[in-house]
């Protein structure tokens, strides 16, 4: 397998999910530092669209969103395991809830005036401004301050919960469920502590987040983009398996030009020639001026295909 090259920001919070699983399961991995908004002329050459933070490159294989990024690490360093046997589809269940309806929760929570003041405290106004205008353009789906901060704290109500028999959510061992559900959280604790008050009803979540925290994030190697990027340049996507790469449930034909993009938040779509259609990802193949040939691959859920027709 070539070297694991994470494309992040040090404050995204859906990065630090894929960093601590790093640490959990022990990994080397290079860190490619983005901006945080627009433009992305580095990622975009990667990925021809798709503009959320993270990506992970392997090659020239580019895999988008946090849900395929950790069954990639997972099939690729299935020890110590993400998915226990024993509770497989309910780690999953539960991390599909904490990435999408605790997340934005908490996102609405910390985005309040007084949390934007802490997160930008050290930046001039331009800066903080641009990011809410870029946040806004995305279509972030923000509640109002006091929706956010019932349903966060029923959130960690239900979180401590699950901490009262064992040390993580779901056993003795962290599983998918506690890295999806850690980082929303650790955003309030460090980015915004002005905020950090709504975890005093629940402090077993503090002592679980410590817990995590402890796992730290493997070892990380600095790496430019320019290099990543001759990486790409230099590589050729590993070849599709020769069977299930191909499920129609669209009606799209293998070799169609097609757009992917998210349902929901960050909906700029990906342009290329449909390669694969598995039961669980999407596989694009683009090429780039500056890359070369790539692909760039999707998780199913949370994500549209169609044929591009322009």
């Amino acid at each position: 397998m070539s070297e694991l090259i994470l494309h992040h920001y040090p404050m995204s919070p859906f990065s630090h999910k894929v960093r601590t699983v790093f640490g959990f399961k022990r990994l080397d991995w290079k860190s490619v530092i983005i901006p945080a908004i627009l433009p992305k002329p580095d990622v975009l050459a990667l990925t021809g669209g798709y503009r959320k933070t993270p990506i992970l490159q392997i090659g020239a294989d580019i895999y988008c969103d946090t849900a395929l990024i950790c069954d990639v690490l997972e099939h690729e360093h299935p020890d110590p395991t993400l998915y226990p046997p024993q509770h497989k589809g309910l780690a999953r269940v539960v991390a599909q809830w904490a990435d999408t309806t605790m997340f934005w929760a908490a996102m609405s929570y910390n985005f309040q005036s007084r949390g934007l003041q802490a997160l930008f405290a050290s930046a001039d106004r331009a800066a903080g401004e641009a990011f809410v205008n870029d946040r806004q353009a995305m279509g972030i789906p923000l509640m109002s301050t006091p929706e956010a901060a019932i349903a966060y704290r029923s959130d960690l109500r239900r979180i401590a919960g699950m901490l009262d028999e064992h040390p993580f959510l779901l056993g003795d061992q962290p599983c998918i469920a506690d890295f999806a559900a850690y980082h929303p959280l650790r955003f309030t604790r460090v980015a915004t502590p002005e905020l950090a008050s709504i975890f005093d009803a629940t402090p077993q979540v503090l002592e679980w987040m410590d817990r995590i925290a402890q796992l730290g994030v493997g070892h990380m190697e600095k790496f430019t983009a320019q290099e990543a990027l001759t990486v790409a340049a230099d590589a050729e996507p590993v070849p599709l398996p020769d069977t299930e790469v191909f499920i129609n449930d669209h009606g799209i034909d293998l070799g169609t030009k097609v757009s992917i993009a998210a349902e929901r938040f960050g909906v700029e779509p990906t342009i290329g020639k449909l390669v694969a259609a598995t039961r669980t990802r999407y596989t694009l193949s683009r090429i780039d001026a500056r890359v070369g040939h790539v692909h760039v691959h999707f998780p199913r859920v949370g994500y549209v295909m169609k044929a591009f027709d322009h």
